[in-house]
């Protein structure tokens, strides 16, 4: 089978060809195209804050004054400074944010130090790594197919148009970099296993093989702790391929993971040092939704993958997309597991299944919303595409006219899916990854229009990140009164207008009593509100 892909790829026609080009050009352009368009949103706030190297404790401490700060003071710790140096920007990360191991800040600290702390600047690293991912790509392929030349054009040019790979490669956070090194590990290990067969009498050689395999699941793990169940998944396909018996092959791959596991231990040194913060700052996964809710936000992270315009539920068409798009990845792994080697649907399955389960399982079983965050599922992802790539991939190389045009058409509706998604996406302020500061571009339109504004906010739940966040987009003129959640605002005369972000209840009616003032709300989403202070009577 895999011999005939590469004879009858010709049989594709050249415009097919020559559209697999323009795709791939496309897909670079939009990646560095408008760039700091959509909010600088709360979690790349703390990208800013982790190369600055300082806390957000340290920070807290110097801006939580109860007195008015500017702009500017808000953006000494969005960047490089003086004050901190590389050892702080892992400390902080070690001491404060332990699930985010070091890599990719380490690399932004150097890039920031090199192209500035702009919002441009600092995404234009992401867009970079994602460029990677299609020579890693082409490398997996060529592992993974013993004669792949229509599946490592196809999937490179579907991998150029997938909107959740967009999504990724303009966003100040580490997720692009992890799917470049998940690619190198599985392309890594398929060679170490591919090559640790022909050479059994040539140590030099299959030692060589493991230990890049090691390296890159080492670095893999230094980008995301997930890749922890990407290995488990190596593991389960190692084993499985040969038949449940601790062969050389197997042994040899176990000695490589346990030396990748070995050079992670600093990190899991500082995880269990600090496990405490680390339950902290992922207790937003205990979070409670109905069963319902998780389905439909399954299959909407689904879709994502081939169409996204930014729809939700609430729009009827997401109904339609979904129901579409499931029945072809369905379709695709049937076809992967009823058509390939046993080396190669396992592989791809083991891949989609088992970095998912242990995120969708506890949902199901004790609740919460682990699975709901697209990025912790970005190597199912992977597997699902590789599937679907293999799919098109047969039929347009198939000698039956009508195969070919059934191939045909599926590449250009997900070529055409992909176009769309990344025109609405390159002109939108924000887009659904942006999560709790989704609103930020209308507050900040709200804000922007008063004459002489203050911004009152404390530091209670997301408040604190969207503050930094709104910061990008609020004009010079407006000016910020942050507090700790146990203190009182004391507002100073002068100002046309004030708002407050997300006060809590008791502190709102404090205010209005306090102030003689009227609180109305201006904005409000699910994560957030904006409130306007109107002063009634003489303070």
């Amino acid at each position: 089978m895999s011999n005939s892909i590469i004879r009858n790829f010709k049989l594709a026609p050249s415009w097919l060809r020559l559209l697999i080009v323009v795709v791939l050009v496309v897909g670079v352009f939009f990646r560095f195209f408008n760039l700091d368009g959509k909010i600088y949103w709360h979690d790349e706030t703390f990208t800013s804050l982790r190369i600055s190297g300082y806390t957000a404790g340290e920070v807290k401490q110097r801006i939580l004054t109860n007195s008015v700060i500017t702009k500017e003071s808000l953006a000494h710790y969005q960047g490089l400074n003086q004050e901190k140096g590389l050892n702080d920007t892992i400390k902080s990360l070690a001491i404060e944010d332990p699930q985010h191991p070091p890599v990719y800040y380490v690399l932004a600290r150097f890039w920031v130090g090199i192209f500035g702390n702009s919002v441009t600047a600092i995404r234009s690293l992401s867009a970079l790594i994602s460029l990677l991912v299609f020579p890693c790509t082409y490398w997996l392929c060529r592992e993974l197919f013993p004669a792949p030349s229509g599946i490592t054009n196809v999937a490179i040019a579907l991998m150029a148009i997938s909107p959740i790979q967009l999504v990724y490669a303009q966003e100040a956070r580490e997720y692009i970099l992890w799917v470049v090194t998940i690619l190198l590990s599985s392309a890594s290990l398929l060679r170490a296993l591919r090559l640790d067969a022909k050479s059994q009498n040539n140590l030099s050689i299959r030692i060589g093989n493991w230990v890049i395999y090691s390296v890159t699941l080492a670095l893999s793990l230094y980008t995301f702790l997930l890749s922890g169940f990407v290995a488990v998944a190596h593991s389960i396909y190692v084993i499985a391929t040969a038949k449940f018996s601790v062969n050389k092959t197997v042994k040899a791959y176990l000695l490589a993971s346990l030396a990748g596991f070995l050079a992670f231990m600093p990190w899991i040194a500082v995880l269990i040092d600090n496990f405490g913060q680390f339950d902290k700052s992922t207790s937003w996964t205990k979070l409670q939704l109905p069963l319902e809710a998780l389905i439909k936000s399954w299959l909407l992270q689904l879709s994502r993958i081939f169409l996204d315009l930014n729809f939700g539920f609430e729009n009827p068409i997401s109904y339609l997309i979904t129901l579409i798009f499931l029945t072809l990845v369905v379709y695709a792994i049937y076809f992967l597991c009823r058509t390939a080697k046993s080396q190669v649907w396992l592989f791809i399955v083991t891949l989609t299944v088992l970095p998912a389960l242990p995120l969708m399982l506890p949902d199901l079983i004790v609740g919460g919303i682990r699975s709901l965050s697209e990025r912790y599922l970005l190597p199912s992802y992977l597997g699902i595409q590789l599937a679907v790539n293999y799919l098109i991939a047969q039929q347009l190389c198939n000698r039956s006219l009508l195969r070919r045009r059934i191939g045909q058409f599926i590449m250009m509706v997900l070529i055409i899916c992909g176009l769309v998604s990344y025109c609405v996406s390159s002109q939108a302020e924000t887009w659904w990854s942006k999560v709790i500061s989704d609103g930020n571009p209308q507050v900040a339109k709200i804000i922007n229009q008063a004459e002489n504004p203050l911004l009152i906010s404390d530091d209670v739940g997301i408040n604190y990140g969207n503050v930094f966040s709104l910061s990008y987009v609020l004009q010079p003129k407006v000016k910020y009164l942050l507090l700790s959640e146990q203190n009182f605002p004391n507002i100073p005369n002068g100002f046309s207008d004030i708002f407050l972000l997300s006060p809590s209840e008791k502190w709102r009616k404090e205010i209005e009593v306090q102030y003689k003032s009227i609180t109305n709300v201006v904005y409000s989403d699910n994560h957030y509100q904006l409130w306007k202070v109107d002063i009634v009577g003489d303070r």
